[in-house]
């Protein structure tokens, strides 16, 4: 090998485990607690809800109220479990009843002891926190049809004659509950009621480090912006303008609040950590301002979105560019996402219902679509491999004068009209849809928790092996089969290459970096979703299978001939040249120039 091409692999290897000792590894996670495993009975009576019931109001005296008996209001819809309080006239529960943790336990997204709203009342004799009272109110739980909706009306006396409502509206389908709250009090326009919302996050996925590394608090202003994300450390953040929409944000669902009318403002968000605690990921804080004037007025109305996020759900919400929630990836790559990837999935979602199956026929269609580019592809391959004998040939000429064996392979491929750059432009065209999958496999939550094969869960990498330590370079505890299947297939590919691709000149030997890139690959994928090496593997398997079969309806023989009529027609001046031959006739003309200058300057300089 090349001494700088081993130079070079030395320096990324040294990269790679200065990366290893210099980032602090996190610190192994004991029990802390545990999540009570039975959801609790509620004895309130439930009855079916037609169309949109309201409920009469009661009115009491904020200092009985205080007294009041805690009671819940509990409703059963299409999708979820959703409770209410009268303490506070806040939601204490909400059960996702379409899915369940890592474990197969019930997934709250709002947990008893696990989550806290505090609001903060502005008033003439100074702020009351209503979160701390007892709200009045005639509504009774029941079950609700899909297209079915229930009012719940909660309200609170203060003194002077003030009072508070908080309305709920509560849908028979879906994950969007509107919320409301107004009072018929005086002044105090500029003033903000102030709305703190507490979430523990629970450990929903299995693996409680990537968890860390993946939730956050997004929020709209004028664009999508996040809290800044990190396994061990607290995070903050304040914002002076208008917030339109915030969400709290698990790996693969969201707990947020979304504004009608009047934006939040005043708004700061706070992410705090603790390394050693096994049930709780992290606990976010959210603190926002509802404008006091909107409240006077009845117009402070919102939604809060308690529920997965999916792309074609969030994407329905009523709320400016609420489906951003689900990372697409880049600017550039986005559009691949979101107006071919992710409509394609779902299409195929209604008839394939095995998702290994249906990742199969995703790289099949894509595959078929890329075929005319891989056809072209291996033509290109062929040629050179046919001009391999004379480019060695140009190699062995000057063995030691690489710019001279670089004009002479451009006056060759001049001559037979190739262009060597042609076969790049199938793997150009594929690595976007490569890259733009790296990004959506992790956020699709449609393959969370299904089984292909030996894997449990395609969101997820698959622990083939599980080891009773931990291998550095992002390797974990276990092995992925699905990864160390994709890096075989990956090395097979590259060997097929290698053996109709010719040995390029240069400082880097292409053919053992191709070999060496698969197995950087694998440490960097072997805890990604086996969903997407499971992608990688089959595209590799394919990408094989296209080249064999296209190599039968090739003819070596008649590309020699057209390659051996290209070369007299070029020198006949009869073939009109391409873009591409004019461009190395003139790169040959500058190179022979600058030697011939070259020349003369040393000739000058040896008679001085």
């Amino acid at each position: 090998m090349d001494k700088n091409f081993i130079i070079g692999l030395v320096l990324i290897m040294l990269m790679l485990v200065g990366y290893q000792i210099l980032v602090p590894k996190p610190v192994e996670p004991t029990p802390v607690a545990q999540i009570k495993n039975e959801t609790k009975s509620n004895s309130v009576a439930s009855t079916v809800v037609s169309d949109t019931v309201v409920s009469p109001l009661k009115t009491a005296d904020s200092a009985s109220l205080t007294q009041a008996a805690p009671k819940e209001i509990v409703f059963e819809t299409q999708d979820a479990r959703v409770v209410f309080s009268n303490k506070g006239g806040v939601l204490k529960e909400v059960m996702l009843k379409k899915y369940k943790t890592y474990d197969q336990k019930p997934l709250y997204l709002i947990a008893e002891n696990h989550n806290k709203f505090e609001i903060d009342f502005p008033t003439q004799t100074g702020d009351v926190r209503l979160t701390d009272l007892y709200f009045t109110t005639d509504a009774e739980g029941g079950t609700l049809a899909a297209k079915d909706s229930a009012v719940i009306t909660y309200r609170t006396n203060l003194k002077n004659n003030q009072y508070v409502e908080q309305t709920y509206v509560v849908h028979g389908s879906g994950y969007v509950i509107d919320y409301g709250i107004k009072s018929n009090g005086v002044g105090l326009t500029d003033k903000f009621v102030q709305f703190d919302w507490k979430n523990d996050l629970l450990q929903l996925e299995n693996d409680m480090h990537k968890n860390r590394e993946v939730v956050t608090i997004n929020y709209y202003t004028d664009g999508l912006e996040s809290l800044a994300t990190s396994p061990t450390a607290n995070e903050e953040a304040k914002t002076a303008d208008p917030v339109k929409w915030f969400t709290i944000k698990h790996k693969y669902f969201l707990a947020g609040l979304i504004a009608d009318k009047h934006p939040f403002g005043n708004v700061a968000l706070k992410a705090d950590v603790n390394p050693n605690d096994s049930v709780i990921v992290k606990t976010m804080d959210v603190m926002a301002g509802i404008p006091m004037a909107a409240v006077q007025k009845g117009e402070a109305n919102y939604q809060f979105y308690l529920g997965p996020n999916e792309y074609h759900v969030v994407d329905k919400v009523k709320a400016e560019n609420f489906d951003q929630n689900v990372y697409l990836g880049y600017a550039f790559l986005k559009p691949i996402n979101k107006f071919v990837l992710v409509p394609l999935f779902n299409f195929l979602e209604k008839f394939i219902s095995n998702y290994g199956l249906l990742i199969i026929c995703l790289v099949l269609f894509v595959k078929t679509l890329l075929t005319p580019l891989t056809y072209k592809s291996y033509i290109s391959m062929a040629k050179m491999k046919l001009l391999a004998p004379e480019l060695e040939e140009i190699r062995q000429q000057n063995p030691d004068d690489a710019a001279k064996q670089q004009q002479d392979q451009m006056k060759l491929y001049q001559q037979v009209g190739v262009s060597p750059l042609s076969g790049c432009i199938p793997v150009l065209a594929t690595m976007p849809i490569l890259f733009s999958l790296f990004f959506l496999f992790p956020n699709l939550i449609e393959l969370r928790q299904q089984h292909f094969l030996w894997s449990n869960d395609l969101s997820t990498y698959d622990s083939f092996i599980k080891l009773p330590f931990s291998i550095p370079f992002g390797v974990g505890n276990h092995i992925s089969l699905f990864t160390i299947m994709m890096t075989l297939s990956s090395i097979g590919y590259a060997y097929y290459n290698n053996q109709i691709t010719p040995t390029q000149p240069g400082p880097v030997n292409m053919k053992i970096l191709s070999y060496i890139m698969p197995l950087m690959f694998m440490f960097v994928l072997n805890s990604f979703p086996a969903g997407l090496t499971f992608y990688y593997f089959v595209s590799n398997v394919v990408t094989i299978a296209q080249q064999l079969l296209i190599k039968k309806f090739v003819n070596e023989d008649k590309i020699r001939t057209i390659l051996d009529e290209n070369r007299k027609k070029n020198a006949s001046g009869e073939k009109k040249q391409t873009k591409f031959q004019k461009y190395l006739e003139k790169s040959l003309q500058a190179a022979d120039e600058a030697k011939k200058k070259q020349a003369e300057l040393e000739k000058r300089a040896k008679k001085k």
